[in-house]
């Protein structure tokens, strides 16, 4: 998918993982409260473990968004797995340079996501910072729904942060 402004969407595979790791990891330096993981933990994997995530069984796959030929953000789609839970997904990990926001370009790439989890599962999920009042609007802005908030969802430095639990219900179309 290429748009106007330059910007490429497409499925990462393995080939990516240099790229992945370095924006997965600028994105847990800049903004860790957004994300589950930590910039510690995430650091000490080897290359490996990246090319892994890009590379997990069908239909679970990470998108990433490309200014020429520079990786400017990404987005990952889980399918789980199960008998009783198949039929749901998880957006995570979604991040964007800093330079490129405010351009449409997470709204696009959420979007390919979504198209994706729409052909495999019948609800998507997403958690959100309660304070992160961006990504809620955007997340609003494209069909998700409040069901929950997970209180003290994380610590960051000793801060709790409360989790948005969001679904978009692909049956209500």
């Amino acid at each position: 998918m290429t748009g106007p402004s330059s910007i490429t969407i497409r499925a990462l595979g393995a080939s990516d993982a240099e790229a992945f790791r370095t924006l997965r990891l600028a994105g847990l330096a800049d903004t860790p409260e957004a994300f589950g993981a930590s910039l510690a933990d995430e650091s000490a994997h080897p290359l490996e473990r990246f090319t892994e995530r890009l590379t997990p069984p069908a239909p679970s796959r990470v998108f990433g968004a490309f200014s020429g030929p520079d990786l400017v953000g990404i987005a990952g789609f889980l399918a789980y797995d199960g008998e009783k839970h198949r039929h749901i997904g998880l957006l995570w990990g979604v991040y964007l340079l800093p330079a490129q926001r405010g351009r449409g370009i997470a709204a696009r790439l959420i979007e390919t996501l979504i198209a994706h989890a729409r052909q495999h599962v019948v609800v998507l999920h997403a958690d959100v910072g309660v304070d992160n009042r961006a990504a809620r609007r955007l997340y609003d802005s494209l069909g998700f729904k409040l069901y929950g908030v997970q209180p003290k969802a994380l610590c960051v430095d000793g801060r709790y942060i409360d989790e948005a639990m969001l679904a978009l219900d692909f049956t209500e179309d």
